[in-house]
């Protein structure tokens, strides 16, 4: 079998691999990780897909509650993407989230399966109010680029690339991508892996934007405090998740 034909795709992660921001929980959820499977049906028809991902899942979860099910079904390739719900956390510590997913990465590879992963782009370009976690993130992607390279995972480096943190590829969280950041994810992962067809399309900047007055931006800020921030943060106060009570949307590796 070539690099670039895979049968079996199973994915792992959160909210992102879930597809949250691209699609709703009426007309049902798409994201990069569908997204990417159609780019491996292009090139290998016969292709069977599994998506584990749980919105809300932090590290050790994704590895507590996916790896096993994953490992089961046997798939060539995994994409694993999480740690976000983590350095939201209070108490992060990057080693420790890191750790979680080089287990993930290990358990994979050692039954031979090709694993992929993203690093993630500032939040403090997405949403100025998140600033201090920059150093979260560039921790966070140092540790994941080096697990990654102990176990020969490809990394799909969307996080050093300046169209990331452009706004129109986020949803009105700045929490999960819009369609057109799970499209441009996707693509990256494509490129990655090298499949027929994928390019560096996906780095490309959006055309520009007028700018916006100041006092669009400050009640931008102020909009996405009271509509977003701080329904996550009373979540966080009452222990709650916005996964709570689910489960993997797409459990089983089916034809698409």
């Amino acid at each position: 079998m070539r690099k670039t034909e895979y049968l079996r795709y199973v994915a792992l992660g959160d909210s992102q691999t879930e597809g949250l921001g691209d699609g709703d929980d009426t007309v049902g959820l798409r994201g990069f990780a569908d997204r990417l499977a159609g780019h491996l049906a292009a090139a290998a028809p016969g292709l069977r897909y599994a998506n584990l991902a749980v919105r809300g899942r932090l590290a050790g979860q994704v590895r507590a509650e996916q790896l096993g099910p994953a490992l089961e079904l046997r798939p060539d390739l995994a994409t694993v993407v999480a740690g976000v719900n983590d350095l939201l956390r209070p108490r992060f510590d990057a080693a420790e989230v890191a750790g979680e997913l080089e287990e993930v990465f290990a358990a994979l590879t050692a039954a031979g399966v090709r694993v992929a992963t993203v690093t993630f782009p500032d939040v403090a370009r997405i949403a100025p109010l998140a600033r201090p976690l920059s150093p979260r993130v560039r921790e966070l992607n140092t540790r994941i680029r080096a697990a990654a390279a102990r176990h020969g995972v490809v990394v799909a480096e969307t996080g050093r690339v300046a169209a990331a943190t452009d706004p129109r590829m986020w949803t009105a969280d700045r929490l999960h991508a819009s369609p057109l950041g799970h499209a441009r994810i996707a693509a990256a992962l494509a490129e990655a892996l090298e499949l027929p067809g994928s390019g560096g399309t996906w780095r490309e900047p959006l055309p520009p934007r007028p700018p916006r007055a100041l006092v669009g931006a400050v009640a931008a800020e102020a909009a996405w405090v009271t509509g977003f921030l701080g329904p996550w943060l009373g979540r966080r106060l009452r222990g709650t998740s916005s996964g709570d009570g689910r489960t993997a949307k797409r459990p089983q590796l089916l034809p698409l």
